[in-house]
């Protein structure tokens, strides 16, 4: 037992989940930043949001690249663990997947430079992708399943195309202030809808 264990006086699992929610919220903090400045933007900005010091920042994340990975990763799955909440309490499927698919474009239109950030990583963007790929197709597949068993939906369109649909639609939007990718969004949601 280290120093630190007797100042605690809390049991291990305890500190674990201690030290797991201040990741969370150092991680939640650098989104905010991102979303305002971008992937560059001063580490002490994240620090400042995250109310912690650089040390802690770099004990975690030794690189930009490794803080902006965990953040994307943190990002997706925050996204993958929404789908299945928001279908067991929205009003109907479809509400849920319209909820889902916001959360979606959200995550989408605020990943400021993470592209040009791991440029160099090509190998590490495109395990990320796959990451992406693996948490959220299965969420949307379920979604829009879902919609389509309800009948509230028609639609022999996958969860693949659908999300890639949401993607394009969602290019550019951050650096054209008159083009509104979420309302374009909203119209292709409200496109599957059977009529009443």
């Amino acid at each position: 037992m280290d120093d630190s264990d007797k100042d605690t006086g809390r049991p291990p699992q305890a500190r674990r989940k201690d030290a797991r929610r201040n990741k969370e919220a150092l991680l939640d903090a650098a989104a905010a930043v991102f979303v305002a400045s971008g992937v560059e933007a001063p580490v002490r900005d994240i620090a400042a949001e995250a109310g912690v010091g650089l040390g802690t920042i770099y004990r975690h994340f030794p690189t930009r690249a490794d803080l902006v990975i965990a953040v994307y990763r943190h990002q997706v799955d925050a996204c993958a663990e929404a789908g299945p909440a928001l279908l067991a309490a929205g009003p109907t499927p479809h509400a849920a997947l319209g909820r889902w698919i916001d959360l979606f474009v959200d995550f989408l239109v605020t990943k400021h430079g993470l592209a040009g950030a791991l440029q160099a990583d090509n190998a590490g963007f495109e395990a990320l992708h796959a990451y992406f790929l693996d948490r959220l197709l299965p969420v949307c597949t379920e979604l829009l399943d879902a919609a389509t068993a309800s009948g509230e939906i028609h639609s022999d369109l996958s969860a693949y195309q659908l999300m890639r649909g949401v993607g394009n639609l969602c290019v550019g939007a951050d650096s054209d202030v008159r083009y509104d990718a979420r309302r374009l969004v909203e119209v292709l949601v409200a496109g599957l809808q059977r009529p009443h």
